[in-house]
């Protein structure tokens, strides 16, 4: 096998090449050389199991430490052999390290796993036997450099251990950081180097040593090559005209659902289908050569194994773009993998672009084009939808519907056989429609190409995404410390967060964080700051509007004496006299402007103002909503609405949107979804991000 682990010694060797300190040792054959060694070396010391097989040593009675003398190293080595023969039958024991006892100290963890789609990734954080119990780590996606260092270190929950805890005198920090920059540039150009773990590294008051480490090997590895890329026009998601072959008038099949949903394009459509002349009203041609006039983009239904033939009649034909809908291809195994090949083959050789397969389609409302199977085509908007799936597409513009949500364009990725996120990313960076982008990402082939293009996009238009698969269910065993903590979820999150896109957990909060972003009238790209003032007529949501603010990470400010003796002027006696501001139940849409209008000239002391209003007869929704619009448009700061109730409130819900200031219907969602994009946006900062 090409993959194998490096012994501790060669390990240690490679790490001290380095510069990352390590014990003394020797591997030993034998009782004998076993207690030779140690007083070689000088007691006490520490005796491990050497064996490819056996990775987790304690777990096989493979470690004993704090071995004291001669007769004790003897013991010591015959009792690790027989536990790690218990342990495992088969296990190769090619000998036991004997190695310098290392003081104790802060246990820390250094590992580093290849990731499939992004490559080499570090991993930092609390080290010891207790590691995956305690899960408190970072990572980080090479290459680093030592801001992001500094930074990992600081951001564990732990790391006031390193700073100095409770008269504990702090740690070598200037070490460990010198000692994770070693470890990233040995885990950047050992190029064979798949995965390791320095479990525990010791850190110390002074300097720091590395007590055991696991190299795992693959000699066959290369790192993917970057795939040639042709940029697609943007007029190809543009067509004057589209054929749809498979077209039907028969409710059941997929051929009558994208030929309905494309009834209202405003160019001319062709049906296909060489069983009937007529489809849905529509003339219908026996095959895509038939039709008389040039076609721009083709959406094909038909089963799989026709595919292949059609792909050649639209090369035939000239058409530059093809939407595949049909499954069957290498999502079932080996037969479709060649089907879709062959599909993929025919379409370059004609210098065609293809949408799938196996995908819904794709809908640009603005230009009246949807190919998919919705049920009912999406309204017109400023969010862009890229999704791996299908169904979540069919679920969210149905939801969309109910919500007054609109799409600028919904993209149905499916197999990616050619066109990938990639593409659509490009296309919505210059759609001049597109105000915000929500990704929904299964798996990416081809990660750093796209944390390149969607770092470029982020920069113009907001991204907030959407990873599936955070739970640990199913995965394969680990093989390491660092492989078991740094899963491919996590990875996803920090190459989201290094490319200044916003992750988020639910379609809900995607959905809210990208209206929030795109809304016009709140400049909500000033987003960038956390200090913040909550006005409120009710005291319980100011309450609420503390904690929560707490949780997720908004700052309440303390307001100035002079304001709060501004305010008291003219605001009843017993508001709350602090942030959040509660100015009571019978609080007028008079009252709120008095108070907007002060704060307004006080825009520099806060980055965010949530204006919280509950139903009652002294406050008209509609008007409270119009002294909210009027408040926005004195400051430069974003105000967020939050007005809660039924459906007395609904007329200032709509105001609000109409006029383009965001507004949640619940309070924790406000100050949740406020937060996340709030943090990821100081973060993007601090990382050379606008």
């Amino acid at each position: 096998m090409s993959e194998r682990m490096l012994s501790e010694a060669a390990g240690y060797q490679l790490l001290r090449d380095f510069g990352v300190p390590a014990p003394k040792f020797k591997i030993v054959k034998s009782a004998e050389e076993a207690a030779k060694a140690g007083a070689e070396i000088g007691y006490p010391v520490v005796m491990k199991i050497v064996s490819p097989q056996i990775v987790h040593k304690s777990d096989a009675g493979g470690v004993i430490v704090g071995v004291t003398g001669k007769d004790a190293a003897r013991d010591a080595y015959n009792k690790i052999v027989e536990s790690a023969k218990a342990y495992n039958p088969d296990a190769q024991i090619e000998g036991i390290i004997v190695e310098e006892m290392a003081k104790p100290g802060l246990e820390l963890i250094l590992g580093g796993k290849t990731d499939p789609a992004f490559g080499k990734v570090i991993t930092f954080g609390m080290g010891g036997t207790l590691v995956e119990l305690m899960k408190d780590v970072t990572l980080r996606i090479l290459p680093v450099d030592e801001d992001d260092i500094r930074t990992m270190v600081t951001e564990i929950n732990a790391y006031p251990l390193i700073s100095g805890y409770r008269g504990m005198k702090p740690k070598d920090e200037e070490a460990l950081v010198e000692i994770i920059k070693s470890v990233a540039k040995f885990f950047e150009e050992s190029e064979n180097v798949k995965e390791f773990d320095i479990n525990p590294l010791r850190l110390y008051e002074e300097g720091a040593c590395a007590v055991d480490a696991r190299i795992i090997i693959d000699d066959d590895y290369k790192p993917p090559a970057k795939a040639e890329r042709k940029t697609v026009p943007p007029e190809y998601f543009n067509p004057r005209s589209v054929a749809v072959i498979g077209a039907s008038s028969d409710a059941k099949k997929m051929g009558y659902a994208v030929m309905h949903n494309l009834l209202h394009f405003p160019g001319q459509i062709y049906p296909v289908n060489n069983k009937r002349s007529e489809v849905q009203g529509l003339k219908a041609f026996p095959t895509v050569s038939s039709i008389p006039s040039p076609v721009d983009l083709a959406v094909i239904t038909v089963p799989a194994l026709q595919v292949p033939k059609i792909m050649q009649e639209c090369g035939e034909k000239g058409i530059p773009l093809v939407v595949v809908i049909t499954a069957g291809f290498k999502e079932t195994g080996a037969e479709g993998k060649a089907l879709e090949d062959r599909m993929l083959e025919i379409a370059r050789s004609y210098n065609i672009r293809i949408v799938g397969p196996n995908c819904l389609g794709l809908i640009i409302p603005p230009r009246g084009l949807d190919t998919t199977y919705v049920h009912e085509s999406p309204d017109s908007g400023g969010i862009a939808f890229i999704s791996q799936s299908g169904a979540i597409i069919n679920t969210v513009v149905d939801w969309s519907l109910k919500n007054d949500i609109g799409f600028s364009a919904v993209f149905s990725v499916g197999n990616q056989s050619d066109l990938d996120f990639i593409d659509y990313l490009r296309f919505v960076e210059q759609d001049k429609n597109t105000k915000a982008v929500i990704l929904y990402v299964e798996q990416l082939t081809d990660g750093r190409e796209f944390m390149e293009v969607v770092s470029e996009v982020a920069k113009k238009k907001p991204v907030i995404a959407i990873k599936s698969g955070s739970s640990s269910k199913g995965q394969a065993a680990a093989s390491s410390h660092t492989g078991s903590l740094s899963g491919s979820y996590e990875v996803y999150m920090e190459a989201f967060r290094k490319s200044g896109v916003i992750p988020v957990r639910a379609l809900r909060g995607a959905f809210e964080a990208a209206e929030l972003l795109a809304a016009p009238a709140s400049p909500t790209g000033a987003l960038k700051g956390t200090k913040a003032i909550v006005i409120t007529n009710a005291g319980g949501f100011a309450v609420l509007s503390s904690d929560y603010a707490e949780m997720y990470g908004i700052n309440i400010i303390d307001l100035p004496k002079e304001i709060i003796e501004e305010l008291n002027t003219f605001l009843p006696d017993y508001w709350s006299h602090a942030n959040p501001l509660d100015l009571l139940g019978d609080a007028s849409e008079k009252r709120f402007t008095q108070v907007f209008d002060v704060l307004a000239r006080h825009s520099d002391l806060w980055d965010i103002a949530f204006v919280i209003g509950f139903p009652n007869l002294v406050l008209d929704s509609e008007h409270f909503a119009q002294a909210i619009v009027n408040f926005s448009e004195k400051t430069d700061n974003p105000v967020i609405g939050t007005l809660l109730g039924g459906e007395c409130m609904e007329a200032g819900i709509k105001h609000l949107k109409e006029s383009g200031i965001p507004n949640f219907d619940d309070l924790e969602q406000a100050y949740k979804v406020v937060g996340r994009v709030v943090w990821q946006r100081c973060r993007a900062k601090s990382i050379g991000l606008p």
